[in-house]
């Protein structure tokens, strides 16, 4: 056997927890599965044990195999610095930044690195699942294409597509993306499946036999709303524009910045019935009755100062802090706190140098040198925490300044202000064991949930599985991974 890819009739249609779901169905069934994405944008990426970086969804997906994620799971990751420019990583690694019409240029020599770490997979694997990025149906975009048919031709990987009828249109969806592309794409695509339906699986009965009638297709099932999903991390940022407020705790803000990374920090706090989250879009002030402000990581620091500036978040953080309110800053939120920032180098925009929010003392000076790391230790009052680093910067703290936690090498990280009142540090995934969420939480008043994320993630994948185990054809799955090996 040899793997199966999972293509999209568009972006958001759910791709990412579906082969989340089937990764941990097969596993469950006993089959040794990787999870593979050829090409990924996304601002949220993990750090896998040797450092490298891949994007997030593939880090859940490796986690839902039951394996360590490893940089061949998803060999090229781009990350969005401005609207035309993006950071390119390639296996795991910052290989520079790059336009949009430079990246197409080099697509065929990534192709080639996407292709080895393939194999590699799929010698170690009895099944690979693989998934898209966007729709195949875009041809615009098809000549130099490794994400979606350029992989799967060149691999040999087999297609099921995937749409989403929660959206509307899903048989012209499905139905249109055979007319649109190339007849050999077309001959990869092999089954398809309709995602996100609800009400009476019965009501699209005709639906699907006029699918199959109309493409030749196998009908692999229809997936219901899966509400175990909501419980995995999302991979897309225009996920937090749908809400999670939940509890009557007390509040916690955190401002959506133009360039917001690594957002599934918050995830914890978002099914923490101790705690309100809510996520400010721009244009609405920070509330004053945020008992925590919390500002999130950015791919550029400097431009998002400035954004976070023009929507007046500064003043209502002023505001905030005199009213005794805490601030906590993670990564480049970290960074904003500080007294100054420096881009000498232009590694994330323009080349200079802004004054900080002042609320921290310290500076930073954004590096060429990448730290990217797995890290455990403990915040100063003793709970253990684990998380990682992906930063380019290096801060200087003011001598005297108390840090906020301590890694197990023991060196120090972060920095503290007006008797913890405002803290920051490069560590992302501190709410993710109950332990530090416990402590961190205590401080504005509430008592976190004990269960630990992981825990509550992992539970959440087996509630994805059993329910695709329910309703898809997955011999026939099986069937069209066969037939490519």
């Amino acid at each position: 056997m040899a793997g199966v890819m999972i293509q999209g009739t568009g972006s958001d249609v759910g791709k990412s927890v579906l082969v989340a779901g089937l990764c941990r169905l097969l596993t469950n069934r006993g089959m040794r599965v990787r999870p593979f994405k050829a090409q990924n944008m996304s601002n949220n990426a993990a750090v896998c044990a040797d450092g490298g970086e891949i994007g997030r969804a593939q880090a859940l997906q490796a986690m839902a195999c039951q394996v360590a994620p490893t940089t061949d799971m998803n060999p090229v990751l781009l990350k969005p610095q401005s609207d035309r420019t993006s950071q390119l990583v390639v296996g795991g690694r910052v290989t520079g930044v790059m336009r949009a019409g430079d990246y197409r240029a080099r697509r065929p020599e990534l192709l080639v690195e996407v292709l080895a770490a393939y194999r590699r997979l799929r010698a170690e694997a009895d099944i690979v699942v693989v998934e898209g990025a966007g729709s195949p149906a875009e041809i615009n975009l098809r000549a130099g294409d490794i994400a979606n048919m350029g992989f799967a031709r060149a691999a040999g990987v087999l297609v099921v597509l995937a749409g989403d009828i929660d959206r509307g249109g899903v048989i012209a969806s499905l139905v249109g993306t055979q007319a649109v592309i190339d007849p050999a794409d077309a001959a990869m695509i092999r089954g398809f499946l309709v995602n996100k339906f609800r009400g009476d699986p019965a009501l699209f009965d005709d639906g699907r036999a006029e699918i199959v009638a109309r493409t030749g297709w196998r009908d692999i099932g229809l997936v219901p709303w899966l509400a175990d999903a909501a419980r995995l991390p999302a991979e897309d940022a225009v996920a937090l524009g749908r809400g999670v407020e939940g509890s009557e705790g007390p509040l916690i803000a955190v401002p959506m910045l133009s360039r917001i990374a690594n957002f599934d920090d918050f995830d914890a706090l978002a099914h923490d019935p101790a705690v309100r989250l809510r996520m400010i879009p721009p244009g609405q002030p920070l509330p004053g009755d945020a008992a925590l402000v919390i500002l999130p990581g950015t791919k550029a620091t400097i431009a998002d100062l400035s954004f976070l500036r023009e929507q007046g978040w500064d003043i209502d953080l002023a505001g905030h802090v005199r009213r005794g309110g805490r601030v906590l800053g993670i990564c480049g939120g970290y960074q904003m706190l500080g007294r100054r920032i420096a881009d000498p180098d232009g590694i994330e925009g323009s080349a200079g140098s802004v004054a900080g929010l002042g609320l921290l003392p310290v500076e930073t000076v954004i590096a060429g040198i990448k730290t990217t790391r797995p890290v455990t230790g403990e915040l100063l009052g003793g709970a253990a925490f684990a998380g990682y680093e992906i930063h380019a910067g290096v801060t200087q703290v003011a001598p005297g300044t108390p840090s906020f936690l301590r890694f197990d090498d023991g060196t120090a990280d972060g920095a503290t202000a007006r008797d913890g009142q405002i803290a920051g540090c490069y560590v992302h995934g501190l709410f993710d064991r109950t332990s530090a969420r416990t402590a961190l939480l205590t401080g504005i008043g509430a008592a976190a949930d004990p269960l630990d994320r992981h825990e509550a993630v992992d539970a959440a994948l087996d509630g994805v599985a059993a329910a695709l185990e329910a309703v898809l054809d997955i011999d026939a799955l099986l069937d069209i991974a066969g037939e490519a090996a």
